[in-house]
This record gives C-alpha cells, structure tokens and sequence, in this order.
C-alpha cells in the first residue's frame, strides 16, 4: 500500500515522537530533548533520546534512529503499511484508499508546488526589475535592503492585470493551474481570468519543508480594499495550519530553545534581522489550534509578542482562552507586551535590538496575564463582587484538561486572589472608620475610598501594565534633571550611561544626551535639539512627570550643590529598584514553577522591599539652603 507524503507528513504534524514513544518507554525532560532507557537493550543508564523539534528518536545503545513510522515497526514488528494506520487513528485520520485517483492527485499536489516556485521567482526578479523601484522604494524606507530581501524572497507584483499570467504562460504553466494555486482570479462572471495580486510587495509563504505554498501582498497605494491580501485557501495552502518563516523559525528554535510569535510579516523579518531568528506569525488571521500546537513542536513555551494596544490585549485573551484546554506539564506560553502605539519593526528601528531583548525578558507567564485578564475589569468593593471574582476564576480553571496544570492553576489564582483582596481584610478588622482630620478619637466618618482598588485602577497599575507600558517616574525624573543641569553630563557622563533605564523612549532620550555631550554642544544647542519633532513630545513627556513642589531639584533655579545631592540620592535608589525589581521576577519564576510556602514568603518579601524605597528619604543637614529653600533637608 502507498501512502501519499502529505498524508504521512500530517501524521508527523500531528503525533510528536515523545507522545508516541512515551506510550511505551517512560521519557524524562532533558532540556529540549527527552530521555529514557532504551526500549531495544537492557540498560540501566538512559541512552535513548526523543526530540520532539527535529522529529526523530536516537538509541546510542543500539544506534538505532527513526520517525513514529520508524518506531512502531521497530517495537511492535509492524510492516509500514500497519504502522501508518496504527499512527492515523492516534491522529484522528481516516487513512486514504490507494486508488489511481489518490497517486493522481499526490502527483497533482507535486505540479503545483512547481507552479508556486515559479511564481515565486517572477515576483523576485520583477521586484529587481525598472517596475519594482517603488516597491524597493518602500522596502528601503522600511530597513529591508537587498540582502534581506533575499533571504526572505521578497518580490513584487506588478499592477499589470496580466503580468503574472503572461509571464508563467510563457513557461508552460496552465490557467487552470494558475487557478487552483489561487495565482488568478476566475469565476463564472468573470470571462478571463486575472492576476489576483497587483502593485504589491510580495512575502512568499512556505510550509513546513520550506515549499512555497502562498503569498502574502502589501499593498503600495493607501486607496485599495486591502492593505494585506493573502492567497486563498487552495490544495496547497490552509491559513490556519501554518505560520510565516515557519521552517526557518523551526530550526532557530532547536538552537535557541525559544520561540516568538508576531502579529506580522513584516515584523518577522525584522525581528530575524535583529537576531531574533525563532520568530513567526500567524498568516493574517487569529493564532489557531493548529497554529498552536505547531508552537509547542518548536518550543515548550512559546513568546506570544503582542502590540500594546487594545487590539495587542485582545489577541492575548483569545490566545489564553485557546491555550488553556491543552496546558501539559512543561508546555505553557509566556507573554510580552511592547511599548503602546509600537510593534516590534518601530521598536527595534527606533530603540535597537536591544530594546527588544528587554521587553521579552519581561515576558509574563501565562498565569500572571491570566490573573491581569481577569483582575483589570473587576469591581471589587462589595463582598458580591469579589465572590463574583473568585467564582469566575474556578470558571477560567475548569478547562484545564490536564488535572496536574489544573490544580497549581487553582492554588496559584486562589493565592494571588486572596492577596489582591487583603487590603479589604485588614480595614475591616480595624472598623474601616477614620476620623475626618485624619487624627484619633473624637467624631468618625466612613471611609470614602473602597476597600480594594477599582477595576481601573488595578489596570493601571504597575503590576498588571509592566514596566513597559509606559516611561517609569523616576526615570523621566532622572532625564528631566540632565535636561536642565547638563553639568551633571560633565561630571558623570560614565554614571549616566550605566543607569538601568526599562523604558525604550528614556534610553533612547538618554543616548540622545550622551550624544550631545561628546558633541560639545550647549545649553541653546541641546535645547534646539530638544526641540525637533521627533524628540520634542519625548522631552515633553518627561517634563509632565515631574511635579515642581516635590521634584524641585530637578528644576533649572535649583543650586548646583542642591542637585549634586539630590542626583546621587536618586540614581542610589534607582539602581537598588532596579536590582530588586529582577528579583522580583527570579521570585516570580519560582513561584510560578514552585507555589510552595518559601517561594511566596520570598516574592513577598522583595514586594516590601520594593515598596520600601519609594518612602526611602535623606536627611541632609543644610540641603535646600543655596537654592533658597533653608527648610527642606530631606532629599
């Protein structure tokens, strides 16, 4: 019996080797590998090794070495033919009939990956061509030269209704062909068929082998129906099974051990471009199961980077929604959220490669985004409404088919939902009355604030936005005082560069201040610079965070000794915040993979710590004096 290779390709797409293998030999996690003693010789040292990402399994004992087909036969004495039809039921499929048909069509899928090749490089040789200049025109404006547009196949489509069909005609393709691949466009209503793609740069999409199988195309003019338009689903091409750079990216992740996923083709690249050569994207639609499951093949927790807009936040709900039926030991996702009104081409156009490793270093687990879904919309000032809370989170967990995940989901929500509402214990014990001036005894009024923060407020907060979301206040602090005392670049220029800035825009605005420094430039100069458009509402959005009776030393009539003082002050506790807000994600990692007693007494000890230093002053004894302020002494 025969089997078509798409066929058997999707059992493989469908079964990892660790799922099947497992059934008969007990694996361990070893890294990205799993390991077991060998099913083929006796041993008490394991020698035999499944990896899931390449799809194969290695005996060193034996030096046997296979796929599941292979694995089946080799344990059970199976011939090829039963150990697919063993493998299809495990996978849900029903097993094609052998059939003149059946060889006809695998031959028919071989003829239109010949087509899609073809097409692939007439788009490329167009896109080099006197027709593709406003293409490479965009394509450059967006930092994509021609060595990128190489290693990504990128081409053009020419506006011609007819360039595409007139060239592969010429080779021998058919209309028909050109039809079934979704190249054309054709209908009853429609007496010739016509190119489908027009005046578009061209993303070649491949499979799983890297054959090209669709294409996406951005549209040049602002005027036209669609920005992106993606072939349409053919014999070739299922949307929902597979993801842009989805070979490349497969091979990355084996090296790395982590695998990103972007919202766009264009952000791909970038971000393969910066180094980050795991990264993929979902064809224009929505992350699927498919999609999904393709993620874990690669790596056990995949990064899912979202834009921090409302529609960035929305596709992480679905995402977690999708994700949590199918949760296993080990295999989880992780989020990280870029700057808002930013997607990862701006981010590292912008702020650098850098910039980017920072905001996946603070990807959250799929739990604490779970928490931050659920918590951010609550009202939670009556007993009903957090009971209406802690119900819907037992909802949320439910789902969790796998009854391990599922109870340290429980315990995990149930801890941090008792957290969130102890505030509201704690006031309730102490009568939740204070008096109206503030002071003890006498007439007493209801407390006016809730007994935990509104919805919106928790939303807001640092622990749910991330640092990400918007430029910490004592970071803009920090940049405001260098604005107005540029003395200080003089004398610790060294200091200055070495602050742990989170922010994306106050790094960026602190290189620009370096940069003026080396530049000899003065205070008239800096401030012209300042004032350019680009820069201009940056610098403004450090300003709006600084508040004149609080902050005054960062102000230009405060004394240089009154400065001095206060910049030292600052910048100590700023790297002592730093250094405790890693800590608190070690903590938080370790809860998330141990919720034991110690874990949380540790995370909640760098919480405090935390929370510490923003009442953390400096009695200085004549601070203030030389800017005329002989009262204040506390920096």
């Amino acid at each position: 019996m025969r089997f078509p290779p798409s066929f058997l390709d999707e059992i493989r797409a469908r079964l990892p080797v660790s799922e099947v293998v497992g059934r008969r030999v007990k694996l361990k996690k070893q890294g990205r590998e799993f390991a077991g003693l060998s099913p083929f010789n006796a041993e008490k040292t394991p020698s035999f090794f499944v990896n899931d990402q390449k799809g194969f399994y290695h005996c060193f004992s034996s030096g046997k070495h296979g796929d599941v087909f292979d694995f089946l036969m080799e344990t059970e004495g199976l011939p090829f033919g039963e150990a697919v039809e063993r493998l299809a039921s495990m996978a849900g499929l029903q097993v094609p009939q052998a059939s003149p048909e059946a060889a006809a069509k695998e031959e028919r899928r071989r003829t239109l990956h010949e087509v899609m090749e073809l097409a692939a490089r007439h788009f490329e040789a167009t896109l080099q061509t006197r027709l593709g200049a406003k293409a490479r025109g965009y394509l450059a404006d967006r930092g994509l030269g021609p060595l990128t547009q190489q290693r990504f196949r990128l081409g053009y489509a020419s506006a011609d209704r007819f360039h595409l069909k007139e060239a592969l005609g010429k080779l021998g393709v058919s209309t028909e062909d050109m039809v079934e691949t979704g190249l054309l466009i054709s209908g009853d209503d429609i007496p010739v068929p016509y190119d489908r793609f027009r005046d578009r740069v061209m993303f070649p999409i491949t499979d799983m082998k890297g054959r090209v199988v669709a294409f996406g195309g951005r549209a040049l003019e602002k005027d036209v129906p669609a920005k992106y338009l993606n072939s349409p689903e053919t014999t070739l091409f299922h949307k929902g099974s597979l993801l842009y750079n989805g070979f490349s990216a497969r091979a990355a992740a084996q090296k790395s051990g982590r695998v990103i996923a972007v919202e766009g083709y264009v952000d791909v690249i970038a971000m393969v471009e910066a180094g980050f050569g795991a990264t993929v994207a979902p064809l224009g639609t929505a992350l699927t199961e498919e999609q999904l499951q393709l993620l874990w093949r690669m790596a056990d927790e995949p990064v899912l980077l979202f834009d921090g807009d409302k529609a960035g936040r929305k596709a992480a709900h679905r995402a977690i929604d999708l994700a949590l039926p199918h949760l296993k030991a080990g295999r989880s996702l992780s989020f990280a959220t870029l700057p808002e009104g930013q997607d990862p081409d701006d981010l590292i156009r912008r702020s650098g490669p850098d910039a980017m490793a920072d905001v996946l270093a603070q990807a959250r687990p799929l739990a604490a985004e779970l928490w931050a879904r659920e918590s951010e919309q609550a009202s939670l000032d009556t007993p009903e409404r957090r009971a209406g809370l802690e119900a819907r989170l037992k909802e949320v967990v439910a789902v969790i088919a796998d009854e391990t995940v599922r109870k340290h989901y429980g315990q995990e929500l149930s801890e941090r939902f008792r957290a969130l509402i102890a505030p509201a214990a704690g006031a309730a014990r102490q009568g939740g009355f204070q008096r109206r001036d503030g002071g003890r005894g006498g007439r007493f009024a209801p407390r006016e604030a809730p007994l935990v923060p509104r919805g919106g407020e928790i939303a807001k907060s640092a622990l749910v936005r991330g640092p990400m979301a918007a430029m910490p206040r004592n970071e803009a602090l920090l940049l405001f005082c260098l604005i107005n005392h540029s003395f200080l670049l003089d004398e610790a220029s060294e200091d200055v560069a070495g602050l742990p800035l989170a922010n994306p825009d106050a790094d960026r605005l602190r290189r620009l201040l370096l940069e003026a420094h080396l530049e000899g430039l003065d205070d008239e100069a800096l401030s012209a610079r300042l004032g350019q458009a680009d820069i201009e509402a940056l610098a403004q959005r450090v300003r709006a965070l600084a508040n004149p009776r609080h902050d005054w030393p960062a102000y230009s009539d405060t004394a240089p000794s009154d400065v001095r003082l206060w910049w030292h002050q600052r910048t100590a506790l700023h790297r002592k915040a730093h250094a405790l807000s890693r800590e608190l994600r070690e903590a938080e990692r370790s809860l998330g993979d141990d919720p034991s007693e110690q874990n949380f007494a540790w995370l909640r000890d760098v919480r405090e710590r935390l929370s510490a230093i923003d009442g953390t002053e400096a009695l200085v004894e004549g601070f203030g004096a030389s800017s005329g302020r002989a009262s204040a002494r506390s920096v």
